[in-house]
């Protein structure tokens, strides 16, 4: 019983690119994508890494290459795996057609680093034939000499006149194929900068507070940042960076486009924060759910509340809830009170009729498409 309501945000009008089959911008819905750390040339671990990514629910992974070497290793990771690849490329423009014809969705390189006007072209040109989307990335901490000492410092507005001179160059070659990103760790530069530049162009932008900062300072300050982004409806790819496992950034991505009713990915738990009137460790419980179920993608609202002062008005709302009570938790299925169990079976229990709950709605949805 899933009463979610759409989400009220009202998304900017985009371009709508294609990075493989993945669609971005237009009304394509959020995508949320991570980066490697994995050294590139060492083919089997990024591919191992790659595919935890995927599994989490990435829909689209960054790697970095950064020699020749790491291109032709490029080549075979991308034979390894299914996600679209987008390679990030700095200055040498031998790179990004090599990884061109190795089969690259999107590269993530800035023309005007690239160098001369014909260098320039000739990847511009590998990146139309091929259909090759391209992401231009400026960063606070990489902005031209000219801005730095035009700004003083890194500003809002520096960040948009970088990424009006990288634009330029793609307009006067007639590409428009291409998404932007303006990031900075100052979660209030990167906001504006976004808000500056969201109603000069059509092209979908890439969200990001780059170098975040680890697990949890990170994440909040990525919450907050592309959380008052989204709000306004800017953004059609985003990136959790943090200091930590990249598929933690994958898992707060869709956390953050999930509180915002913009897209329902795995399970939505809704739990109380526990007290005194707790029957069952709600702590716990919600600990050992969360790590059982962490890899499945199907959405589902779950609630896991200890006591019966909230918990029954919150079960009613979701496809299943636990609601404490003594001496047995009441289990509620599609928003109706069902049966009880005791503590001990409490954990076992509820999952596998959270699994039951989600190969039902696969066969539901698997039916709904096959009539369609």
């Amino acid at each position: 019983m899933n009463k979610q309501h759409e989400s009220p945000i009202k998304r900017r009008v985009s371009r709508k690119i294609w990075v493989g089959n993945v669609p971005i911008g237009g009304d394509a819905p959020i995508a949320v994508q991570s980066m490697t750390n994995t050294n590139t040339e060492d083919v089997n671990a990024t591919v191992g890494q790659i595919e935890a990514l995927v599994q989490a629910g990435a829909d689209l992974v960054r790697v970095s290459v950064p020699s020749m070497d790491a291109a032709e290793a490029f080549g075979k990771i991308r034979d390894r795996v299914s996600v679209p690849l987008i390679a990030d490329i700095h200055f040498d423009h031998k790179i990004a057609l090599r990884v061109a014809e190795l089969g690259v969705d999107c590269l993530r390189i800035n023309p005007g680093n690239i160098g001369r006007a014909d260098r320039v072209r000739a990847v511009v040109d590998a990146a139309r034939d091929r259909n090759i989307a391209i992401r231009i990335g400026v960063n606070a901490g990489s902005l031209e000499k000219d801005l730095q000492r035009k700004y003083g410092e890194p500003t809002a507005e520096a960040l948009v006149e970088s990424a009006m001179r990288h634009i330029d160059i793609l307009d006067r070659m007639d590409f428009q194929n291409f998404k932007l990103s303006l990031k900075a760790s100052d979660v209030f530069m990167t906001v504006a900068a976004y808000r500056l530049i969201a109603n000069q162009i059509e092209q979908p932008l890439h969200l990001g507070i780059t170098e975040a900062g680890g697990l949890r300072s990170g994440t909040v300050k990525s919450s907050v940042g592309l959380g008052m982004l989204l709000m306004d409806g800017i953004g059609d790819t985003l990136r959790v960076s943090l200091a930590a496992d990249p598929v933690e950034e994958i898992k707060v991505g869709f956390d953050i486009l999930k509180s915002l009713r913009l897209r329902n990915k795995g399970i939505n738990f809704i739990a109380c924060p526990s007290c005194s009137r707790q029957n069952f460790d709600v702590i716990s419980t919600l600990n050992a759910l969360e790590s059982r179920l962490e890899n499945v993608l199907t959405p589902l609202d779950v609630a896991v509340i200890g006591c019966v002062v909230n918990g029954p008005g919150e079960a009613k709302e979701v496809d299943l809830g636990i609601t404490g009570g003594s001496p047995s938790n009441l289990i509620y299925i599609d928003g109706k009170p069902d049966h009880k169990v005791q503590n001990e079976q409490l954990v076992d229990h509820f999952e596998r009729l959270i699994r039951q709950k989600i190969a039902d709605k696969e066969t539901f949805d698997a039916a709904i498409i096959a009539k369609s």
